[in-house]
């Protein structure tokens, strides 16, 4: 599919990014969903991204590439995948915080060893979807194991702010979380499900 929505504003990309199918093919093994949550990370200036004050170091190297790139960094324990936006002297991107499972729900359960909560954070889509820091960190979208085409669109979304960064003064504040109104698939917020998990017809 064409990133091109990708290279300019980051915010609109976060927005466009829901909806959009992420599907991987590792070990023979294929999984998709669809993009329910995400949060923008704008660089240079955004007190909570890895690329604040365009700090660079051995870990975010991957965000100072143009857009299209994967940027895959370990918190906790838990791997966290990024598709990179703009370009080398502009490093922002969008977390994927969360999926609505579509293909190879068998599998997920098997890396999760569990059959409920599979993709509803960061940390546990990546499981889910077999992605690893070693394997896919500096890798693009569409060359490789983890494609993203096109899939549904959202009849809403929601603005919130971003998870887990407290301590970022006033980045704290800022609404760069995105979420599909009406949707289960998305983490933290507890959301009723309803008839079309907030996608259009």
């Amino acid at each position: 599919m064409d990133l091109s929505f990708l290279k300019d504003d980051t915010l609109l990309a976060a927005k466009h990014l829901l909806g959009k199918k992420i599907t991987t093919n590792i070990d023979g093994k294929l999984t998709s969903g669809y993009i329910t949550e995400v949060e923008a990370y704008l660089g240079e200036q955004d007190k909570a991204a890895h690329t604040y004050n365009l700090r660079r170091t051995k870990k975010n190297e991957m965000m100072y590439r143009n857009y299209g790139g994967i940027y895959v960094y370990t918190m906790h324990g838990h791997h966290c995948m990024n598709f990179i936006t703009r370009d080398e002297l502009h490093p922002e991107g969008v977390l994927i915080r969360a999926i609505e499972p579509v293909d190879g729900l068998d599998t997920m359960i098997e890396r999760r060893g569990r059959t409920k909560n599979l993709t509803d954070g960061p940390g546990k889509l990546t499981q889910s979807l077999g992605v690893k820091r070693d394997m896919h960190n500096g890798t693009r979208i569409n060359e490789g194991d983890i494609q993203l085409t096109d899939g549904k669109i959202p009849i809403e979304i929601l603005e919130s702010k971003r998870i887990g960064i407290d301590n970022k003064e006033e980045a704290v504040e800022y609404l760069y979380r995105f979420t599909v109104k009406d949707n289960p698939f998305v983490s933290k917020d507890k959301v009723k499900a309803v008839s079309g998990n907030g996608w259009r017809k």
